[in-house]
């Protein structure tokens, strides 16, 4: 059985991959921040939970080294921080140091274990990779870092059979954006700039990233893929 890593698979969008995953026939392992998330997380075959801190290479290091295989690795550890926090220099280096370095550090203590199974990597980054967010600029740096790294990766990684994509969610509705979505004041404009009308859900971007780990996808690598129903296209 194939076997897949998600990061950040305690709720939202890595929970829908992880679960995604699961009914495409992976075993799957999703890390949650602690113990509270991953014993929120839903009891069903083939899905287990692991706390883990991205920032904490050891502990990265570790969890690569349970593994007998892997298959597919889809990064969606993630962090921001309310509007205008991020230009505090500590916290701007935090959000960094998880979205950004996070990424850097599981990918790289994947490698082997993607070499041997000729795997896929699946970033997250965000609309924001393409836009200036100005109120959460360590976020959007991350964003766009995460973009550019998966560029990298692709093109350094192709020779080992290891393809690197990203996905670029739009407007998810999770609890990270609840304020916003319950907020009509505020939710209408970006429903108006939305071609399809609506927000998107964490199922609607659990699809890509089924596809991207896919043999379907066997020749898409480097690809940053919009999921946003959209949104950067109007």
């Amino acid at each position: 059985m194939k076997k897949a890593l998600v990061t950040g698979g305690g709720r939202g969008i890595g929970l829908a991959a992880a679960q995604a995953l699961c009914d495409a026939g992976y075993e799957v392992t999703a890390t949650g921040v602690d113990a509270a998330e991953i014993e929120a997380m839903p009891k069903r075959t083939g899905l287990s939970g692991s706390v883990l801190d991205v920032r904490d290479e050891d502990a990265v290091k570790a969890l690569l080294a349970s593994f007998d295989r892997l298959d597919a690795l889809v990064n969606c550890a993630g962090l921001i921080r309310r509007a205008g926090a991020e230009f505090d220099p500590a916290t701007f280096a935090q959000v960094v140091d998880v979205n950004l370095t996070g990424t850097m550090r599981v990918c790289m203590a994947a490698r082997p274990l993607l070499a041997d199974s000729k795997g896929a990597v699946v970033n997250t980054a965000s609309m924001l990779s393409f836009f200036g967010g100005p109120a959460v600029p360590a976020y959007t740096a991350s964003k766009g870092g995460v973009a550019q790294l998966t560029k990298a990766l692709a093109v350094a990684w192709a020779g080992e059979g290891i393809r690197v994509n990203a996905i670029a969610p739009g407007w998810i509705a999770t609890e990270l954006t609840r304020p916003l979505y319950e907020d009509a004041e505020r939710a209408d404009p970006i429903i108006q700039r939305t071609p399809m009308r609506r927000w998107g859900t964490p199922e609607d971007v659990a699809g890509p990233v089924v596809f991207l780990c896919s043999e379907t996808a066997r020749f898409v690598t480097g690809v940053i893929l919009p999921v946003d129903g959209g949104y950067a296209a109007a």
